[in-house]
């Protein structure tokens, strides 16, 4: 049994896909697809050094990790790691192999701290402490099967509150990267991310394979974009909401719940047929409106972080 690592080769389709079959193995609960691992590397900036990395045993891909600096945080140093064996392969020395490999490489690059997600199972959060990572905040993944559940009646907007959709602003989406911008500054997480380089929005987000755009709701207030529940589809029967929010001066209205109806009702419309979703285990407010949309968790990972030197 001969196990190595190297990086992913995005110019190798068979690679790629390799590369999203052991993320989908791992972690079903998320969309992957080949056309999202490439643009995850490939349209990077140079400044977040990313890599993927895989692992092979024999020649077959068993084990994936994707890594980089977290170049939008006001604080330097910061880095992500997050590996993922496929789970019939593991204690083969795989995970292990990347973990080693990616903080070598992300040290010698200027990080300092760690920040990994890891599933809430007693085997793999066992494996992380053995490495040196500690539990921080947790968030949970939900799943409905859109098919079948008995989706409520979309609440009425509020006056002055117009229903669209993402394909409305394709000739000038720039409203939506601020309302992106604001929403993210406000979002719970470990790592304080600003979001200020439009173009690179434009490249990462606006451009990202997964982005369905006419089913991506969105409540206009004055002309301008107040809330937003963003889709995620795979191009078969599988549905992701990558984020639902809503701005600071509008919030309280009812919109994120507006919003996330609409699309997941045009989401079925479409002829997809699940539905998942994730949240924060402290966001109380959007774990409340997934339970109302008939949302059951489904998975739940901890964040991690390592101090390195």
């Amino acid at each position: 049994m001969t196990v190595l690592v190297r990086d992913l080769r995005p110019d190798d389709p068979a690679d790629v896909a390799a590369f999203a079959h052991v993320r989908h193995l791992a972690l079903p609960y998320l969309l992957w697809t080949p056309e999202a691992v490439v643009h995850h590397l490939v349209r990077a900036r140079p400044q977040t050094r990313s890599r993927s990395l895989v692992v092979e045993e024999d020649g077959e891909t068993i084990g994936t990790a994707q890594l980089g600096l977290v170049h939008d945080s006001p604080e330097p140093g910061q880095a992500y790691l997050n590996v993922y064996v496929r789970p019939d392969r593991v204690r083969r020395g795989a995970g292990g192999l990347l973990v080693r490999t990616s903080e070598e490489y992300l040290g010698t690059e200027g990080a300092t701290k760690l920040f990994a997600w890891v599933l809430d199972e007693p085997a793999n959060l066992a494996f992380a402490q053995r490495h040196g990572y500690q539990g921080r905040r947790a968030a949970h993944f939900l799943r409905l099967d859109l098919a079948n559940a008995a989706l409520p009646d979309p609440p009425a907007a509020p006056p002055g509150v117009e229903l669209g959709t993402a394909a409305d602003f394709a000739d000038d989406p720039r409203p939506l990267f601020e309302l992106d911008a604001e929403l993210v500054a406000d979002e719970p997480s470990d790592v304080a991310v600003e979001f200020t380089d439009y173009e690179a929005w434009l490249a990462e987000t606006w451009r990202h394979p997964l982005l369905n755009r006419e089913l991506t709701a969105v409540a206009v207030v004055d002309g301008r974009p107040a809330a937003f529940s963003v889709a995620h589809t795979d191009g078969g029967t599988r549905y992701s909401t990558a984020m639902t929010g809503t701005v600071r001066a509008h919030r309280g209205r009812g919109l994120a719940k507006l919003t996330k109806t609409d699309s997941l009702r045009r989401a079925r419309a479409a002829g997809y047929t699940e539905a998942f979703t994730g949240n924060d285990t402290d966001n109380g407010p959007m774990l409340a409106v997934n339970k109302w949309l008939g949302y059951e968790v489904c998975g739940t990972e901890v964040r991690h972080v390592r101090e390195l030197g």
